[in-house]
């Protein structure tokens, strides 16, 4: 007679030793070109950072504020997007991304709207400040009050378009603020950071920017760029209801920055628990040929096998 051996350890042996194969490992960082990247979650906790912190020239970002300061007085009823803004000399000849206004065009201040948001657009964005505040340092002005109540600490501005400027920074942390404050506390930006294409004076102006259809739930989106602050992005993607929040600064290319952002949403929806991360791809074992033989190896004649 043999003694039996004990039934449990040998099951609970056999239970530990199928969960690793069980569990999912849980998704891996993507790498990223960005040199600053922040994505929020629904609740705006933090999913990902990567020098969140840094004090980076916003470009064009920076627009996202002169919306905030547009939105706030139209829906005060201190401004109508149906008034006629008179473009100035100055307004007409900033620097470009322009959108062509020429001095004494009378433009309606929904136009001007549309081309800050969708064309991004330097010379609209002067139009619009001047004809708000009645020249552009007086805007500039009510810029950073409206900062400094909305606790962005890191940021400065100096001008309503996002030109450079050595007095105007920002951090990928304050920038998610502004956006978040900006679709929360003014609706109306909403369907502006969302649109693609507008007309001006016979022309249409559209944004082919791929992250709206990939990887999907895209609703508001600010690009930016200059040479010393590279490409920027502001983002707002919706997924089941839930709101996520991302600012992707001094990526590369203009290409770079949507991949960027195209791999981090997709990590933050995986990462949430929205989207089940892809299959791992089976790994191909490369076939053996014969062996080869030796050079010194001596071939025997066929007769003789």
């Amino acid at each position: 007679m043999y003694a039996r051996r004990p039934l449990l350890p040998s099951l609970l042996l056999l239970v530990l030793s199928a969960v690793p194969a069980l569990a999912q490992a849980p998704p891996r960082p993507p790498a990223l070109s960005a040199e600053a990247v922040l994505l929020l979650d629904p609740e705006g906790r933090t999913i990902f950072a990567k020098n969140a912190e840094s004090e980076r020239a916003p470009a064009s970002l920076v627009k996202l504020m002169t919306l905030y300061i547009a939105c706030e007085l139209i829906e005060a009823n201190k401004a109508d997007v149906d008034e006629l803004a008179t473009v100035s000399f100055h307004a007409a000849t900033t620097a470009k991304y322009r959108m062509g206004l020429r001095t004494g065009d009378r433009v309606p201040v929904i136009v001007l709207l549309e081309g800050v948001a969708i064309a991004s657009a330097n010379d609209a964005a002067t139009a619009l400040a001047e004809h708000l505040a009645g020249d552009e340092p007086t805007f500039v002005g009510w810029m950073n009050d409206k900062a400094r109540e909305l606790g962005l600490g890191a940021t400065r501005f100096a001008n309503p378009h996002g030109l450079p400027d050595p007095g105007q920074h920002s951090t990928a942390r304050d920038l998610a603020l502004l956006t978040t404050r900006l679709l929360a506390d003014h609706p109306m930006s909403r369907p502006l950071l969302g649109g693609q294409t507008f007309i001006y004076n016979g022309r249409v102006y559209a944004r082919h920017i791929p992250l709206f259809s990939d990887p999907g739930g895209v609703q508001a989106l600010k690009t930016g760029f200059t040479q010393e602050a590279g490409y920027n992005l502001a983002v707002s993607a919706w997924r089941n209801d839930r709101q996520f929040l991302m600012i992707v600064m001094g990526s590369r290319t203009r290409a770079q920055s949507f991949l960027d952002a195209k791999r981090l949403l997709r990590y933050g929806f995986v990462e949430t628990g929205l989207e089940t991360p892809p299959e791992p791809k089976p790994r191909v074992t490369p076939r053996r040929g014969p062996p080869r033989r030796s050079a010194t190896t001596a071939v025997t004649p066929a007769s003789l096998r």
